[in-house]
């Protein structure tokens, strides 16, 4: 084990070795395969209807034919996965205790499960999880639950905007439930953890709303910020096309 994780006394916590770090980015190159791979399905299931028994045989050459786009389904999971990690490093407000508002890095992992349905997204997200914590998180660990609420659970829980995918403003919707999702992984790690490593002087009083005012400051503040850019009409018409275009 000590040839993923070290343990530095001095500081209490564990940090990733090199190899650890290569093998939390396999595991995310294998979840991005997945994630290919559920929405090939997803389409294959959608392009079959058992109550028309007489098209048999035209929806077995659609079936066929909707395999190809298997590889549309990787490019476009891989290249929302690889933008939304892109934006991440553009901190437009950088916080002092981690996170930060970023450009809209959020929303292209929510399009994915808004496109492709909540089993994408969620995997979509937890590929989007183990890079982001080989970013922020692999050189300081308190322990596995620290990790998982802050990475695993936190950015997975930004494919729930996959359950809105039907809905009448589904994309807004599941954005902003998909970002409180995120935001309260964050509280609840930060109730659990973080507060534990607060200077003495921290006032008391705020002990009790500092987590959930701090982790919710920069995610609303950053949605904000999405909401506005995709209401623009020429962004909003851009999506509804670029959607039409992945799911057809």
């Amino acid at each position: 084990m000590d040839k993923f994780i070290l343990y530095s006394a001095e500081d209490g916590a564990y940090a990733l070795t090199q190899a650890g770090i290569v093998a939390v980015i396999v595991i995310a190159g294998i979840l991005v395969l997945l994630t290919a791979f559920l929405a090939s399905r997803a389409m294959n299931i959608a392009a079959i209807s058992d109550t028309e028994q007489e098209n048999k045989a035209a929806k077995t050459k659609e079936k066929t034919g909707k395999k190809l786009f298997s590889t549309k389904q990787l490019v476009v999971s891989a290249l929302g996965i690889a933008l939304a990690f892109a934006l991440s490093y553009v901190k437009i407000i950088p916080m002092p205790w981690g996170g930060s508002v970023t450009l809209c890095s959020m929303l292209f992992i929510t399009l994915i499960g808004f496109w492709y349905g909540p089993a994408i997204g969620l995997t979509a997200g937890l590929a989007y999880g183990l890079l982001q914590f080989v970013q922020d998180g692999a050189s300081y660990m308190l322990n596995p639950l620290q990790v998982f609420l802050d990475y695993i659970f936190a950015f997975t829980a930004l494919g729930v905007s996959g359950f809105f995918n039907k809905t009448k403003h589904g994309l807004v919707t599941g954005y902003i439930v998909a970002v409180l999702a995120r935001g309260a992984f964050h509280v609840l790690g930060g109730y659990l953890y973080w507060m534990d490593y607060m200077p003495d002087n921290f006032p008391s009083q705020l002990a009790s709303i500092y987590p959930f005012c701090y982790n919710y400051s920069f995610l609303l503040l950053e949605a904000v910020l999405t909401i506005i850019i995709i209401s623009i009409p020429a962004v909003k018409k851009a999506l509804i096309k670029i959607g039409r275009t992945v799911q057809g």
